[in-house]
């Protein structure tokens, strides 16, 4: 008759130990998830791009860019550029976890995981729940803040909730580019290089910070096209922080909320597939 061992042993930080026998995804993500978030506890000054950070931006451009820009009649450009700050900062969190990725695989983090009795799966999927709780700490420092200098919820609870739910999904979506770009580039370097590249016209060729009306019109197309531009949108219109687009608006502006959705399909069609055969094919190097 056989038995089986599992070893009751806890790994360095009271994080479970893995066990001997096949753990689920479940559990496996999870104890990843965990893992990657001592991390945050050991080295605080990871936490610096989601509080510092947007704290910063959201001081300068409130009060040093504030009074420059013209934003609808009725309302404050503090409350025009909180949820601006905030999509942005869900988009950056591709680049967490692009950066994360490529630093595991680099140094050899990732093969250790593969060696244990855990489902293949949960590297990813620990990885992309780590960086959504990661982005999530930024939204509720900024938030905070924002509250401290003015910004309200002018709607109710269920159109708030709402808001936040498309800014996780989004988040969500994001994180799929950054770990298809994590497991493209061979360094950390190429990634930050690559990712500053793009996710900087992606947020400021967009309504973050500014409105569109004022744009050159081939511009205006850009910025309304921008995926960006339809969430901070959907979150102004249900957070009460803005008008409804203009008719001459294009139509992801017009309906912010139902594009928000759809681009959320699409990059998580597109990249998930994209992201966990560059993986497979990486892990394999």
């Amino acid at each position: 008759m056989s038995t089986t061992t599992v070893d009751q042993r806890t790994a360095p930080g009271g994080a479970p130990a893995v066990s001997t026998e096949q753990q689920s995804l479940l559990q496996a993500s999870g104890t990843l998830v965990w893992r990657n978030l001592l991390h945050i506890r050991r080295m605080p000054e990871m936490l610096l791009d989601v509080t510092i950070q947007p704290v910063m931006f959201v001081l300068l451009f409130a009060y040093v860019f504030g009074g420059s820009i013209n934003v609808p009649d009725g309302f404050d450009y503090k409350e025009f550029l909180l949820p601006g700050i905030m999509v942005q900062t869900m988009v950056f969190s591709s680049f967490v976890v692009a950066i994360g990725l490529t630093a595991d695989l680099e140094k050899g983090i990732v093969d250790r995981l593969r060696s244990l009795p855990i489902s293949r799966q949960a590297v990813l999927v620990g990885r992309s729940i780590s960086s959504l709780l990661h982005s999530s700490i930024g939204i509720v420092v900024m938030a905070i803040t924002g509250l401290l200098i003015g910004w309200r919820i002018r709607e109710g609870a269920l159109a708030a909730a709402a808001a936040f739910a498309l800014l996780l999904a989004f988040g969500f979506a994001m994180i799929w580019v950054g770990i298809w770009v994590g497991s493209t580039f061979r360094s950390v370097e190429a990634v930050q290089g690559f990712m500053f590249t793009i996710m900087f016209p992606l947020t400021f060729l967009a309504n973050t910070f500014a409105p569109t009306s004022e744009m050159p019109a081939w511009l205006r197309a850009m910025a309304e096209w921008n995926p960006v531009s339809a969430l901070t949108q959907a979150c102004r219109e249900l957070w009460g922080n803005g008008l409804a687009a203009p008719d001459s608006a294009h139509l992801p502006l017009q309906y912010p909320v139902l594009f928000t959705i759809g681009w959320v399909i699409v990059f998580t069609a597109v990249f998930a597939p994209m992201a966990v055969v560059a993986y497979r094919r990486r892990a394999r190097d």
